[in-house]
């Protein structure tokens, strides 16, 4: 069954919480939720079925991705100090709307799509969104998407990114990107040594973690600004 929260309501963890082997965690259409503290891991799709959203509401609800974390038209939202791990879908997704968030101090490991910002290229409506990720470890066993970003402005900082195997920073749809602070331990293979990776009508514009190799011009003019990374 899915976990839905509601406006101005909190998620904090005792001494050892897991929400796995279901749909997990959705935030759609609420403000003001906090998640803290727990683990979310084995997240799978489910619903086509009646959700129960408030005490006193349930409704029907259509089969969910499989993200660990899903926030859809949500403002307002802190996720923070929670381990993610092995979902269907993103570990963290953020679409339709979704602005005013904040990830910060959370554990990724094992999983390819790990965060989502943006529901799609030509979904215009998430132009307003504004994302902070900061102080996060990016571990390992992960593909990419830490985060693929689209449309809105996004602070990537002071985040640990210790393993990935395609990239770690994405974008697509003119985001603007501030990465800043980070570090980027790349991996041994030299051809999966692109910490972000940008696209540009179809084209992939890549950057490398190599010593000394400022961004390239087509990098600034996508609005992404790189500053004390390592």
């Amino acid at each position: 069954m899915p976990t839905k929260q509601q406006s101005h309501s909190g998620r904090e963890g005792g001494a050892s919480v897991h929400i796995a082997g279901g749909p997990c965690i959705t935030i759609q259409y609420v403000t003001n939720i906090i998640i803290r503290g727990i683990n979310v891991h084995d997240c799978k799709q489910g619903g086509n079925a009646m959700v129960r959203d408030s005490p006193n509401h349930f409704g029907w609800r259509t089969i969910s991705d499989g993200d660990g974390v899903s926030i859809f038209g949500g403002t307002h939202v802190w996720v923070d100090h929670v381990s993610l791990s092995n979902c269907a879908d993103g570990l963290i997704d953020a679409i339709h709307g979704s602005s005013m968030i904040t990830i910060s101090n959370n554990y990724m490991t094992h999983h390819d799509k790990v965060m989502l910002l943006g529901h799609s290229d030509s979904y215009t409506q998430d132009k307003g969104m504004q994302v902070t990720i900061a102080f996060n470890h990016f571990g390992e066993g992960l593909v990419q998407r830490m985060p693929r970003c689209r449309h809105g402005y996004f602070h990537v900082v002071n985040n640990d990114y210790t393993h990935w195997e395609m990239y770690a920073i994405g974008g697509s749809a003119s985001p603007t990107i501030n990465s800043q602070g980070n570090r980027f331990l790349a991996p041994d293979d030299r051809n999966s040594k692109e910490c972000c990776e940008l696209m540009v009508n179809s084209s992939r514009l890549k950057l490398l973690v190599l010593p000394e190799v400022p961004p390239p011009r087509s990098w600034l003019e996508n609005n992404y600004v790189s500053q004390v990374d390592l």
